[in-house]
C-alpha cells in the first residue's frame, strides 16, 4: 500500500508541474500576443507597455527597445518604442491625383512571340520573372519603356546584358533578343514605368510634407508594392460615385488634368503606410482646415469618431465609429477596423470606396489614423491605419532618389 500511495503521489506531483508548466507557456503567450510590437511615446512623457508592469519614459526623440521579461527572468517579447515630439496636423481629406514612374521599368509578365520566320518563342522564360525591374541594358541605365525599345533597336540581334532588381538584389541575366522585322528586336515581356490614380490627401505637416493614402501604390498586376523614382500630385476632381455594395466594393471616379497650373506637389516616398512628399504653395492654399494634435494609438478608444473626406467637391466631416483597436497588427494598414455610420454618406457611397483611401479619421479632436481598405462584403466597414506610422514615413525618401 505504501508503494502504491508513493506511487499515486509522484505521479499528482507530475501533473500538478505539467499543469503549472502549461499554465505558465500559455500566460506567456497571451502576453507576448498582448505586447505590441512596437509603440510610441511623446519625448519626456512615460507609457505604460503592457499595464503597469512595464513603463518607458525618454527625452530623446529616436527608437529604443524594451526587453519585458516575466517575473524580470524569463525572456517573453522585445518592444520598439518610438520617441516623438508633439506634433500639430493640417487634417486635409482632399482628392488628388497620383503619377509616379517606377524606378526602373516592371516586368509584369512575358509571352511567346512569332519571329521573323513566324516560329513561336519566348527569350525570357525562366530568365526574368514578374516583378522584376530592368534597369539597365548593356550598361546603359533604363528609366522608362522607351529606353527599352531603343536599346533593343541598336542590339542589332546579339545577346543583351540586362541588370535586374528582384527583391532587394540585383544581378545580371543575359537575353538573347528575337528579330521580329525588318531591324525590329523584341524580348517577349509586358512592362510597365508609370502609374496614376486618385487618392485622398491625408494631412500636412507645419513644414510643407504630406501623407496620402495610409497604404502604399502596389501594381496590378504583380500586387506587389512599386519601387518609385519619382511622383508628382495633381489637383483632381470627383466625377462620379459608384456606389458600393455587398461583394462589390464601390469608387470615386475622378478626372486628372496633367497640366502644370494643377501640380500640388512632389511624391518623394511610396511606402506600406502611404506615399509621402513635399506640397506647393498652391495645395496649401488649397488646405485651410485648422491644426489638430495627433494621437497615439495606445491611446485611441472604441466609439465614436469622424472620417474627413470629399466626394462632391466639398471636404465634409462624417459620423462613423471605431470598433476596435489592434496594437499588435502585423498589418500596418489595418490597426484599425471601423464602421461609418453617417446617413448622408452611406447614402451616397455605401460607406467606404475606392478613391476615399488616405481619408484622415479624427477623435475628440485629434487625427488618429487615416481609412485605408474596405470590407468587401461590408461597405460601411474597413480598416484605417495609425497617423504615427504615417508620421514615421513623412520625410523620408527612397532610396536611390
Amino acid at each position: 500500500m505504501d508503494i502504491r500511495k508513493r506511487y499515486r503521489q509522484a505521479l499528482c506531483g507530475v501533473l500538478a508541474v505539467s499543469l503549472a508548466l502549461l499554465g505558465g507557456m500559455l500566460y506567456m503567450q497571451h502576453v507576448r500576443t498582448a505586447l505590441p510590437d512596437e509603440i510610441s511615446v511623446f519625448a519626456g512623457e512615460s507609457v505604460n507597455v503592457y499595464g503597469d508592469e512595464t513603463a518607458f519614459s525618454g527625452d530623446e526623440l529616436g527608437n529604443y527597445q524594451i526587453d519585458y521579461k516575466l517575473f524580470g527572468l524569463f525572456p517573453i517579447k522585445t518592444v520598439s518604442v518610438n520617441v516623438m515630439e508633439r506634433q500639430m496636423l493640417i487634417p486635409c481629406g482632399i482628392p488628388a491625383g497620383i503619377y509616379v514612374e517606377t524606378d526602373g521599368i516592371l516586368v509584369i509578365g512575358s509571352e511567346e512571340i512569332a519571329d521573323i520566320n513566324g516560329d513561336k518563342v519566348n527569350p525570357a522564360e525562366g530568365i526574368l520573372k514578374k516583378g522584376d525591374y530592368i534597369i539597365a541594358a548593356n550598361g546603359r541605365r533604363l528609366q522608362r519603356k522607351s529606353d527599352l525599345t531603343e536599346s533593343l533597336s541598336c542590339c542589332g540581334g546579339e545577346e543583351m546584358v540586362l541588370d535586374i532588381r528582384r527583391n532587394e538584389e540585383v544581378f545580371q541575366v543575359k537575353v538573347q533578343p528575337v528579330q521580329t522585322g525588318l531591324g525590329e528586336y523584341k524580348l517577349g515581356v509586358w512592362v510597365r514605368d508609370n502609374t496614376q490614380g486618385i487618392g485622398m490627401l491625408t494631412y500636412i505637416t507645419s513644414d510643407g510634407q504630406f501623407g496620402a493614402l495610409g497604404h502604399g501604390i502596389s501594381d496590378a498586376d504583380t500586387a506587389s508594392l512599386m519601387d518609385t523614382s519619382r511622383g508628382l500630385l495633381y489637383d483632381t476632381k470627383i466625377m462620379t460615385v459608384i456606389k458600393g455594395e455587398d461583394g462589390a466594393p464601390g469608387e470615386l471616379v475622378g478626372y486628372i488634368d496633367y497640366h502644370a497650373k494643377n501640380l500640388w506637389g512632389r511624391i518623394d516616398k511610396n511606402s506600406e503606410e502611404g506615399i509621402f512628399g513635399v506640397v506647393n504653395e498652391q495645395l496649401k492654399r488649397e488646405a485651410t482646415a485648422r491644426p489638430v494634435p495627433i494621437c497615439l494609438k495606445q491611446d485611441i478608444k472604441t466609439g465614436p469618431a469622424t472620417i474627413l473626406t470629399s466626394i462632391e467637391g466639398e471636404v465634409k466631416e462624417y459620423d462613423a465609429e471605431i470598433l476596435s483597436v489592434n496594437l499588435s497588427e502585423k498589418d500596418k494598414n489595418k490597426g484599425m477596423v471601423l464602421q461609418v455610420k453617417d446617413r448622408d454618406l452611406l447614402q451616397k457611397t455605401g460607406g467606404i470606396v475606392q478613391g476615399m483611401s488616405g481619408s484622415p479619421i479624427l477623435q475628440d479632436g485629434k487625427i488618429v489614423g487615416a481609412v485605408t481598405h474596405v470590407f468587401v462584403k461590408d461597405p460601411a466597414k474597413g480598416y484605417g491605419v495609425f497617423i504615427e506610422n504615417m508620421l514615421q514615413e513623412t520625410g523620408a525618401k527612397d532610396e536611390g532618389n
